[in-house]
């Protein structure tokens, strides 16, 4: 194998493609961004990177809150055409089929679209030449609950999550292992429990016809 030296650049992949809603419930706002990650697991910390050109970066600078929304299939979309759209000539929302719902720690909106939502406040932000990076703790998760089984178990896998990679998005392909499969020593062999998500459904209301009163013969109404 020969590998081939390039100058540096952002060639890391694959990044999640999410939607990065800010603003609030009555003008929300969402952008699409890759470069989001996570910092620390205690206390829970990311980041987003973000021009200062663009239209969010002063939304989230000015209210200090975002919410990162993880992109699935259905929303793949919105996911493209919320890059290449600013939200100061349009209403991303509306043109997308978006729902801005409230958070719980937060003003800023999340996607109720999404399979996850990340809610977030701002610690600090820093330059790095092309981008500010919006240091953020994660100060709430809200999971849509058709991915919950009986359990209380999470199917995020079963969620269709999609990937970017070098320009395209994909979707994750098949099962290899479970963190720490490499090091078991005696792997069970059992067979794992399998877990579809339910689509959600109107309440049905049912309606008990009135009894029929023996009242004779009737004429027909038309």
């Amino acid at each position: 194998m020969t590998k081939i030296t390039w100058k540096p650049g952002t060639l890391l992949a694959p990044v999640p493609p999410a939607l990065i809603s800010c603003g609030t419930l009555e003008k929300p706002n969402v952008m699409t961004a890759a470069w989001t990650g996570i910092i620390a697991s205690d206390p829970a910390m990311t980041y987003v990177s973000i021009r200062p050109s663009r239209y969010s970066h002063k939304l989230i600078k000015d209210s200090g809150e975002f919410v990162i929304n993880l992109t699935h299939l259905p929303l793949v979309k919105a996911a493209d055409w919320c890059g290449v759209k600013s939200g100061k000539n349009v209403d991303k929302f509306k043109e997308m089929g978006l729902t801005a719902s409230p958070c719980s720690q937060i003003k800023a909106p999340q996607i109720e679209e999404a399979p996850v939502s990340l809610e977030c406040k701002v610690k600090s932000v820093t330059n790095y030449g092309t981008h500010d990076m919006f240091l953020a703790e994660i100060v709430a998760v809200d999971v849509d609950d058709k991915y919950i089984d009986e359990d209380g178990k999470l199917w995020l896998e079963k969620a269709g999550l999609i990937a970017y990679v070098h320009g395209f998005y994909y979707t994750l392909g098949r099962k290899i292992g479970k963190f720490g499969f490499s090091v078991e020593k005696n792997p069970k062999k059992v067979k794992e429990k399998d877990f579809e998500p339910k689509e959600k459904t109107a309440k049905t209301k049912i309606i008990t016809p009135p009894k029929k009163k023996n009242i004779g013969k009737r004429k027909k109404a038309y």
